[in-house]
C-alpha cells in the first residue's frame, strides 16, 4: 500500500509540475512529507501544518480578540486513509492533490486561492477536487461494495434549495448557528427513528 501512495504521490508531483507548480521547492512550499494514516477515518485525507513562516502572519481583529494566522508553513504532513488507498487512481490522485494543494500558501483552508487552484487542475486534468468527497460515489466508480456502517440519528434539510444532509450528534443551538452555504437559507432538523 505505501508503494502504490508514494507512486502515485510522485504522478501527482509530476502533474502538478506541468502546470507550473514546483511543490517540491522547499524554499517556497515547505517539506512534504506524504503517509497513511494510522486510523481508519471517516476523512479520505489530512494535511497537518507545523513550523509556520513569521513572514506570512495575518492578524485579525475581532471585538477585543486578535486573531493571529498564518498563511504559510515550512512543514506539511500528509496522511491518507487506508480505506482511500482500495478505491480507483483516479479518486486516490485527486486526494492526493487536494492535500498538495493545502500545501500552497494562502490555500491551508477552502477558500478562495484553495478553489482557484482546483478549478485549474480540474480543468485540465478531469479531476474533481472539491472540499468534501461523496464517499457512495467514490466506492461505485471503483466497483466496490460500499456499506453505511454508521447509524444517523438527524437529517438536516436546508428549508431553501432542499439539499440535506446526515449527523450522528447535533448540536442544540444547529439551527440557531448555522445556515445554509449554497443560498444562505435556515436548516431544519429531523429526528431519524
Amino acid at each position: 500500500m505505501e508503494e502504490k501512495l508514494n507512486k502515485l504521490y510522485r504522478e501527482c508531483i509530476k502533474e502538478l509540475n506541468m502546470l507550473g507548480i514546483d511543490i517540491l521547492d522547499e524554499k517556497y512550499y515547505g517539506k512534504i512529507d506524504i503517509s497513511i494514516a494510522k486510523r481508519n477515518n471517516k476523512r479520505y485525507g489530512c494535511c497537518r501544518q507545523e513550523e509556520p513562516d513569521k513572514r506570512y502572519k495575518a492578524i485579525t481583529k475581532r471585538g477585543r480578540r486578535k486573531i493571529i494566522r498564518y498563511e504559510r508553513f515550512n512543514r506539511h504532513h500528509i496522511e491518507i486513509s487506508k480505506w482511500v488507498l482500495e478505491l480507483e487512481d483516479n479518486i486516490i490522485k485527486n486526494t492526493i492533490i487536494h492535500e498538495l494543494i493545502h500545501c500552497i500558501p494562502y490555500c491551508n483552508n477552502h477558500g478562495s486561492e484553495f478553489k482557484k487552484y482546483a478549478k485549474l487542475i480540474n480543468n485540465t486534468y478531469g479531476y474533481d477536487i472539491s472540499r468534501v468527497g461523496d464517499k457512495k460515489k467514490d466506492y461505485e466508480k471503483s466497483n466496490l461494495e460500499y456499506s453505511e456502517g454508521q447509524k444517523y440519528n438527524y437529517r438536516v434539510v436546508c428549508k431553501g434549495c432542499k439539499q440535506e444532509f446526515y449527523r450522528q450528534r447535533i448540536n442544540k443551538d444547529f439551527v440557531k448557528k448555522y445556515i445554509c452555504g449554497k443560498c444562505k437559507s435556515k436548516f431544519e432538523v429531523v429526528r431519524i427513528e
